[in-house]
């Protein structure tokens, strides 16, 4: 990148610098040939008007006439005067510089060569170490014959422009130099978050998912730091789900699978009711797994995007759904707490089964005479959901424990369960960007209540 940033701008200064020189060298050419147009005019106009400054009266010698042309113009440091009068070198030539045009035998040659009829002539030559640029004018008065010649060093002009070029060379060359120390840094500063999301990417193994980048920016290559880091998220989520699952599964399923080979082992074919009994055992253990096993998939599917589909839900609606549902799972004293208006966003499939699994919880642990209450109401930004019972209750020790994958209270052990409920429950809460929280005390029962943002998924409650 930084070759190719040093290359684009090598090309176009080395352009930029040959068009300015050509221009340089295009612009002198025409100045030289119009001051020595304007010499020539100025000498045809002085004698045209034929009088000489010093007497007032005419020129009656081209010599005098020549003499005072010279006298009266002033060269600069690259231009040189003579004259030639019948066909010889007249006055000392007038100049500041040392270009001796009186050297040049084809200057002197072309100027003799001129006649009264001339219009003058104009050429280049080269004089000594001079690259001389000339014109010159015959000028007549009676019989009398002479050559007024300008010339101009063009050489030291183009010297000039040459140094001016030299110049641009040198400081294009320094401004190289300084854009490729810059461009250096400014890249290396730019690419490095490239290098750093290269590096990660080799640490990066199936064991070791917690490396990220660090961030810091707004432009483009940052955007692409933070879009890799969420999708290590995302891999992290899904190694994570992956690895639970396998553990969890491994570790729960091979209760009922020792069992069910342990009592296959065991079963004689020739006893009808040993037979009997442990089909019937076997049947029951593998409803067991098979519900554990639907129980699993939901957790590992709970933190994909499409786990959920949210829409508009009636909070009163599902409250009352909800415990029309429950009255179904036992004897108990069914009541409704509180039926709030209002409207979420949220899956309500999703939703109901969380409450669902509340009220059967609150039915296995309870007794008949207990009292099961649902409510729900909108508060704000938020929407609570809740399953009220005068149950056993739950120690402060074990209500974060239930939440875990087969967490279980030390008051529920000996019921039958997965222990998989509340972490289903937890987890459908989390997908809609809430949370599920536990108020109890043991012999006091338990209020579970669902707090979710009432715009659906993606804003976290207060």
């Amino acid at each position: 990148m930084l070759a190719w940033v040093i290359a684009t701008a090598a090309v176009g200064m080395g352009l930029a610098g040959a068009f300015s020189y050509v221009v340089q060298l295009n612009r002198l050419e025409i100045r030289i040939d119009k001051a020595l147009e304007q010499e020539i005019e100025e000498l045809r106009t002085f004698a045209e008007q034929g009088i000489d400054p010093a007497s007032g009266v005419p020129f009656t010698d081209v010599g005098r006439l020549l003499t005072v042309a010279l006298q009266q113009n002033i060269p600069d440091e690259r231009q040189t005067f003579i004259t030639l009068l019948d066909g010889a070198v007249g006055a000392p030539p007038r100049q500041l510089g040392r270009v001796p045009l009186e050297d040049s035998q084809v200057i002197i040659d072309r100027a003799r060569s001129l006649t009264r009829e001339s219009d003058g002539i104009s050429g280049s030559v080269q004089v000594g170490e001079f690259d001389v640029r000339y014109a010159a004018i015959p000028i007549s008065i009676a019989d009398q014959l002479g050559v007024y010649v300008v010339g101009y060093d063009i050489g030291g002009e183009r010297a000039e422009v040459n140094d001016s070029s030299r110049t641009f060379a040198f400081v294009a060359l320094a401004a190289l130099l300084l854009v490729g120390l810059v461009g250096w840094i400014v890249v290396g500063r730019l690419l490095r978050p490239i290098r750093t999301l290269h590096q990660t990417a080799q640490r990066i193994s199936d064991t070791d998912l917690a490396d990220r980048i660090e961030v810091v920016g707004q432009d483009d290559v940052s955007a692409l730091g933070r879009t890799f880091n969420e999708m290590l998220d995302r891999l992290q989520t899904a190694f994570e789900t992956q690895r639970n699952f396998l553990d969890d599964a491994g570790h729960e399923l091979r209760t009922p699978l020792t069992i069910v080979r342990g009592h296959l082992e065991l079963l004689d074919p020739q006893d009808v009711q040993d037979t009997r009994e442990t089909r019937a055992l076997v049947l029951d253990e593998l409803d067991r797994m098979h519900r554990l096993v639907d129980e699993l998939v939901l957790l590992a599917k709970a933190r994909r995007p499409d786990f959920i589909t949210p829409a508009p839900i009636q909070v009163a609606d599902l409250v009352q759904d909800v415990l029309d549902k429950s009255t179904a799972l036992g004897d108990r004293d069914w009541r409704l707490d509180e039926l709030g208006d209002g409207v979420m966003i949220g899956d309500e499939q999703r939703l109901t089964q969380a409450l669902l699994q509340l009220t059967a919880n609150a039915v296995k642990y309870g007794e008949p005479d207990d009292t099961i209450a649902v409510g729900g109401r909108v508060e704000g930004t938020l929407v609570h959901l809740w399953v009220r019972d005068t149950g056993p209750g739950i120690a402060s020790t074990d209500q974060e424990r239930i939440f875990e994958r087969f967490g279980r209270a030390d008051a529920g052990r000996g019921v039958d369960g997965s222990g998989l409920g509340l972490a289903i429950v937890s987890a459908i809460a989390s997908a809609h960007g809430g949370r599920v929280v536990v108020a109890s005390a043991l012999g006091e029962g338990a209020r579970f209540s669902l707090e979710l943002p009432v715009a659906g998924p993606g804003d976290s409650p207060s």
